[in-house]
This record gives C-alpha cells, sequence and structure tokens, in this order.
C-alpha cells in the first residue's frame, strides 16, 4: 500500500525525459534512470527492491553475461526463482543494455615515461 504522500510525490516523475543517443532517441524513466520499454516494470519490480538501478545501466553485456549475473545472484544473494519473468528481464536487459565497445571510465594515460620504484 503507497501513502497518498508517496503517491504524490511519484505522481511529478511519471513524464519521462528524452536523450538523444547516434540517431534514435531513448527515453529514460525519471524515476528509476532506466531505459523505458517493453519489460521495464518486471525488472523493476524484480530488480530495484534490492539494489539501485544505477547497478544495472553501469553494466552491459549480451544476454548470456546478464544471464550469467542472474545465477550468481541467485547463488551468492539469495536472489529467487525469477519463473515466467526470468526471460522478459532477459530480453529488456540486452536490449537495452547490451555489450558494448564503449567503456564507461577514463583513457588509458598516454605519453608517460614510468619508472620502478626502489
Amino acid at each position: 500500500m503507497i501513502s497518498a504522500s508517496l503517491k504524490e510525490e511519484h505522481s511529478s516523475l511519471k513524464s519521462n525525459e528524452k536523450i538523444a543517443v547516434t540517431d534514435s532517441t531513448i527515453h529514460i524513466d525519471k524515476a528509476t534512470g532506466l531505459v523505458v520499454d517493453k519489460g521495464l516494470d518486471v525488472v523493476t519490480a524484480h530488480c530495484t527492491g534490492c539494489h539501485s538501478s544505477k547497478l544495472i545501466t553501469q553494466f552491459h553485456t549480451d544476454r548470456a553475461g546478464w544471464l550469467e549475473k542472474i545465477r550468481w545472484m541467485q547463488q551468492k544473494q539469495k536472489l529467487w526463482n525469477l519463473g515466467e519473468a526470468e526471460p522478459v528481464i532477459l530480453d529488456y536487459l540486452a536490449k537495452n543494455y547490451p555489450a558494448s565497445a564503449i567503456v564507461h571510465r577514463r583513457a588509458a594515460l598516454k605519453g608517460i615515461e614510468w619508472y620502478r620504484l626502489k
């Protein structure tokens, strides 16, 4: 049950902002920061109850990698059996957070003359 104040707080979050990515525009859910697409509600229900959606947006891999991550959470973090929701979650994650050649971290240092510390 959601309290009235919580409903009011989330009512302003229902509109989605748009961001441009290459040639297409994707919609980002303001409440979660996740891509608005088929399966978002299932991902939100199963994933964000235990961890921040930022863990999802920071991890990019293919379907097999997402399945491996789910299995790890089931073995190590006591994630429940996702049942019929699992293929929906995998479809969403593989489509919206696929493996990427883009590395989201600082570029390697260049032009530095390294030396051994004594």
